[in-house]
């Protein structure tokens, strides 16, 4: 019994989804011995869990099986640890077999478990297996999220194997995320670290090998994309993990794809094909069939077709009405759940302030109370009085103090965090570059100046890219120095009309300069009576700078999005500027037919650097400073925003006075 427990530790160590050796089948066969013996305990839901961990490479109805006999036995026995494995070890079988919503609602069950019972380990990890349903669904800042918020799990667990395992995992997908958004630096910098360490270690090699010749591919490296795909796929097959093999398969039939190597595409999507079938893994069907249904399609119509009505089969089993409609009910659900946990925190809040009001207005009156008992002695309460102010005084100005290097911290911390990304980015590109530079040297040393060529090339990559992260960098201390300096400009009468126009119409062709891409529709509706106001038309110009070009941005975003199918009304971005004057205020009004700004950020737009933009393509500055700069004149700015419609900034300034 003692060596079945310690197989069931390794196993739950391992219940990560990492691949199985044939030394694990071995321990495979002992524990079902051990479970026909095993009494309805805890140990009986460990055993369980460990067998649908170990069926999901081979057979997922046994995988589902015994997961839905572990949580059956441990919710039984209140067994909440061994429940919420059970909940995870199921969420991640069903997310292979391909029912999104059921993965993601089994996952929400186990995180509020593991919440609930303090269990930072099984949180991590069901953080984890929801960021994953997110990655399979293309929403990947929110993966991103839920992958970010179980690192900061993780590091406050004890270093296990297990501990070790779940960074590796959350590391690798955020990795994955950053690829998939076309964000290859940052991709690097977590797939370089995870290569590394698996060169020395051998830590689930196969599925970072995977990832990381996928990104090489991206990057342009072809030939060493392939041999990095071959040596995974040797591990996995090795491991007899399909699933691994499935993926493996229909990357490098992908790569064959690109490079027009058809015949080669073929067989590894083929392979894919078959290794996804083995065990019902339905999105690396999908990819597989549809991989084979492109390639046939200019030398086989016929085969083309059979393999996009396993395509379509495949898609409609993962994404077909019923599976959103389930989606948007559990994630309906969640979103309800956390607005209830955020509204029970507040309302405690509330109560503990209450608890402090009536704890100060008892000492108040208690002060009134013996003020009042003394009042006879008048010299004597005068001076208590004055005692009293005199404190009072004293802890205001603390206060106030206090408040001050608050603020100070919060902007500092700020300031700190978002200057240190494109710093980190120069750091880790010099050390790389003078590494380089050494290898270069002792190239020269030997003759080789072929690869001391190709190693310079090398150190000038790297050199525009740590003159990139370096431009980063000055943007925001510019942007803070524009933040923090009182405008010492003369106000002046300036046409509000013409200021707009010209400013509309600069940045416009400012970044049509940028990006030949950038196409755009704009229009202006000008009320003529505005006329001219006195301001100071910089500052001014700086605010509709920062307005029309965040609503170009947006539009341009919303453009690169899916278009609406033959037939329907194409989408046309467009920014609509226009003036009014109205009960003594001029109103200028900024308006887009883009993305929109989701609610729950709307009281965050004003803070310095939040930033809805991905990083990199903005410092967060920009409507803080537009927002002092109105409030400099005496004006007011607010926006109307409808998520997935567009935004509409709207400015109001004194009309005929001096502002």
């Amino acid at each position: 019994m003692k060596k079945t427990l310690l197989i069931i530790t390794l196993v739950l160590e391992w219940c990560i989804c990492f691949p199985q050796t044939k030394q694990d089948l071995d321990d495979l066969k002992q524990l079902k011995q051990e479970l026909s013996m095993a009494p309805q305990d805890t140990s009986r839901v460990l055993i369980m869990v460990a067998l649908c961990n170990f069926y999901r490479e081979y057979n997922q109805d046994s995988s589902v099986m015994f997961g839905n006999k572990a949580q059956a036995l441990a919710q039984r026995i209140n067994f909440f640890k061994g429940e919420a494995n059970a909940l995870h070890e199921l969420g991640l079988s069903f997310r292979i077999l391909g029912d999104m919503p059921k993965s993601l609602e089994l996952q929400y069950q186990g995180l509020q478990i593991a919440e609930s019972n303090k269990l930072p380990l099984l949180m991590a990890k069901c953080l984890r297996g929801i960021g994953v349903v997110y990655l399979e669904l293309k929403d990947y800042s929110k993966a991103i999220s839920y992958f970010q918020r179980g690192k900061l799990i993780n590091e406050t667990i004890q270093h296990t194997r297990e501990a070790a395992a779940s960074e590796v995992f959350l590391d690798l997908n955020i990795g994955i995320c950053y690829m998939r958004k076309n964000q290859l630096d940052s991709s690097l910098l977590y797939l370089q670290n995870l290569y590394n360490k698996s060169l020395q270690s051998g830590f689930f090699k196969g599925p970072i090998l995977l990832k990381y010749g996928e990104l090489q591919f991206r990057l342009g490296n072809h030939n060493k994309a392939i041999e990095y795909l071959h040596e995974s796929i040797q591990i996995n097959r090795k491991d007899s993990s399909n699933r691994g093999l499935s993926e493996g398969y229909n990357t490098i039939a992908g790569f064959y794809k690109e490079m027009n190597e058809r015949d080669s595409g073929i067989y590894f999507a083929k392979l894919g094909l078959e290794a996804a079938r083995s065990i019902s893994y339905n999105r690396a069907l999908l990819d597989a069939s549809n991989l084979l249904a492109e390639l046939y399609e200019p030398i086989d119509i016929k085969s083309a077709n059979y393999y996009l009505k396993i395509a379509k089969s495949a898609n409609d089993e993962l994404y077909g009405a019923g599976k959103v409609l389930a989606l948007q009910r559990i994630i309906s659900e969640e979103q309800e759940r956390q607005r209830k946990i955020e509204t029970e925190r507040i309302a405690y809040q509330n109560q503990l302030k209450q608890y402090a009001l009536l704890a100060g207005l008892g000492v108040m009156f208690l002060i009134g109370f013996i003020l009042y008992l003394n009042n006879k002695q008048k010299q004597k309460a005068n001076k208590v009085l004055e005692k009293t102010l005199t404190d009072l005084k004293s802890t205001q100005s603390q206060l106030i103090q206090s408040e001050k290097m608050a603020s100070l911290g919060e902007l500092t911390a700020g300031i700190a965090h978002e200057i240190q990304n494109p710093l980190n980015f120069v750091n880790n590109f010099s050390e790389v570059s003078s590494e380089l530079l050494e290898e270069m040297k002792t190239e020269l040393t030997n003759g080789n100046k072929e690869e001391a060529i190709a190693i310079a090339d090398d150190v000038k990559q790297n050199l525009e890219k740590i003159l990139h992260h370096g431009k980063r960098a000055d943007a925001i201390v510019k942007g803070m120095l524009q933040h923090s300096r009182s405008s010492s400009a003369v106000k002046e009468p300036a046409d509000i009309n013409a200021l707009c126009d010209e400013y509309l119409r600069l940045c416009y062709h400012g970044l049509r300069a940028k990006d030949k891409s950038f196409n755009a529709n704009f229009k202006t509706d000008f009320d003529e009576s505005v006329g001219k106001i006195e301001v100071v038309p910089q500052d001014i110009g700086r605010v509709l700078l920062n307005l029309y070009t965040n609503a170009f941005y947006s539009v341009a975003e919303k453009k690169k999005a899916p278009q609406p199918p033959e037939g329907g009304a194409l989408y046309e971005p467009t920014v609509m500027v226009s003036t009014i004057k109205e009960n003594k205020k001029i109103i200028i009004k900024v308006k887009d037919n883009g993305m929109g700004i989701p609610q729950k950020v709307l009281n965050k737009i004003y803070q310095p650097f939040f930033t809805t933009k991905p990083t990199g393509q903005g410092t967060g500055l920009g409507l803080s400073l537009s927002y002092d700069i109105i409030k400099a004149h005496g004006g007011d700015i607010k926006v109307e925003t409808k998520e997935g419609e567009g935004a509409e900034f709207i400015i109001k300034l004194a009309a005929g006075a001096q502002l």
